[in-house]
């Protein structure tokens, strides 16, 4: 969320930023709200105020034996009580819509962002690998005979319908050593703190990441109002949802391996084959919490920690920087990571990592107390995939895929394999 006072210090600057996502104006608006909203208040305050010197004059009134003024005041006094519930409640009214209008609006993109329209402005920062020239028609994930065993698209759909799947057999255990094996990297060699925490979550910590209200549509709620979470950065980053840290406490560093769920609402025929884009998936999430001044290196540091995941798998990648038009909605500036996809021969997106600023720290609340004193400050939030399972595991298969239909599985995965590094065409590992 925007802090109101530096709308209304430098509003020019912040449409100038808005135009940057293709947005019209919107500080006149805002401020308008806010003018009502303040004009309320004052009113209440002066209403409160009148009411008050009125109180005292009662009792003298009565003590003279002034009827006429004891009841003239008296009046007043209830006339003010009515009017400053009033003014109070317009007041909550106004800042209820001003709160609404600043919880829709997106975070504010660094100067140093790209502009552009969409994914066809984003600028590539970084290249890593060659892709593989397999010498033969790469095909898809789902077409390789030796994966055709073990992911049942068939039996997904009479279970739960359309995007979704079902992993069996050696492709299941290939999918969970992914997990296990970018879980425990980060845990062992990248410091962070492992995290399990539930997919079900009550609905501010939805807005608390800024997946509400925009995307509500994106996101599945049961019937006791709980959401599924679309990512598990809502619940890590919400770990410090209205908290006071000491400076001492950031960084804090967490990650986690978690079930993730989206409609998928905007995708409409888009990616409707093999499993690169479903309404379950999972993800090893990380999430960063951090001291204003330590923002833009953490972001750095995240990006290398997903690139490293990338690179221990022997997987060609691209890093690139996302325009504004592409930049997600709670983010500052991001990073995608694209992965080789030899069956598409295509760079697809597997991780995102986000510099968030102090956007989601304000409709959390998430504050620390500087060490050498002073008024509390606004922490500044990250996150990041490192990386995207299922989308890691079509990657594997599809880099190390043979003429045969076999595929020569990362060596990286070879402690979370009992050894194995080859899933065969019959699809068992060997």
């Amino acid at each position: 969320m925007h802090d109101i006072r530096a709308i209304r210090e430098t509003p020019d600057a912040f449409d100038a930023a808005m135009a940057r996502r293709g947005l019209a104006p919107v500080s006149p608006a805002i401020l308008a709200l806010d003018e009502a909203r303040r004009a309320k208040i004052t009113a209440a305050e002066e209403a409160q105020a009148a009411r008050n010197a009125a109180s005292k004059e009662v009792g003298a009134a009565k003590a003279r034996g002034d009827e006429a003024e004891f009841e003239r005041l008296r009046a007043l006094v209830a006339e003010k009580k009515d009017e400053i519930a009033r003014l109070d409640e317009e007041a909550k009214a106004e800042d209820r819509r001003l709160q609404d209008m600043l919880m829709s609006l997106p975070n504010l993109p660094l100067a140093d962002v790209p502009d552009g329209a969409d994914e066809a402005d984003n600028v590539e920062r970084h290249r890593w690998g060659t892709p593989p020239d397999p010498g033969f028609a790469a095909k898809e994930h789902y077409q390789l005979p030796g994966v055709a065993a073990g992911m049942d698209f068939e039996t997904a759909a009479k279970l739960s319908g359309a995007r979704f799947v079902v992993l069996k057999g050696a492709v299941a255990r290939i999918h969970r050593a992914l997990a296990q094996f970018m879980l425990d990297t980060h845990v062992t060699e990248n410091g962070l703190t492992e995290v399990n925490a539930p997919v079900l979550v009550r609905e501010e910590m939805m807005y608390g990441t800024g997946q509400l209200p925009k995307f509500g549509e994106d996101s599945y709620q049961t019937r006791e109002g709980w959401w599924l979470i679309p990512t598990s950065e809502v619940t890590l980053t919400n770990t410090v949802n209205d908290s006071l840290l000491d400076e001492a406490d950031l960084p804090r560093r967490l990650t986690a391996h978690s079930l993730c769920f989206r409609s998928e609402a905007g995708s409409a025929g888009r990616d409707t084959a093999g499993m690169l884009r479903q309404h379950q998936f999972e993800k090893v999430e990380m999430v960063s919490i951090v001291h204003p001044e330590q923002g833009l290196a953490e972001l750095e540091r995240m990006t290398g920690c997903a690139q490293g995941i990338l690179e221990r798998l022997g997987l060609p990648y691209r890093t690139m920087t996302l325009c504004t038009g592409d930049t997600g909605f709670g983010a500052r500036r991001t990073h995608d990571l694209e992965v080789w996809l030899p069956g598409q021969g295509t760079y697809r997106e597997i991780s995102s990592v986000s510099y968030c600023g102090d956007f989601q720290a304000r409709r959390m609340n998430a504050r620390f107390r500087p060490a050498g004193g002073g008024k509390p400050a606004y922490v500044h939030t990250l996150n990041g995939s490192g990386l995207a399972v299922g989308r890691c595991l079509i990657a594997v298969l599809e880099n190390g895929q043979r003429e045969d239909g076999s595929v020569a599985l990362p060596e990286a995965l070879a402690p979370w394999l009992g050894g194995k590094t080859l899933l065969t065409v019959e699809g068992e590992l060997a």
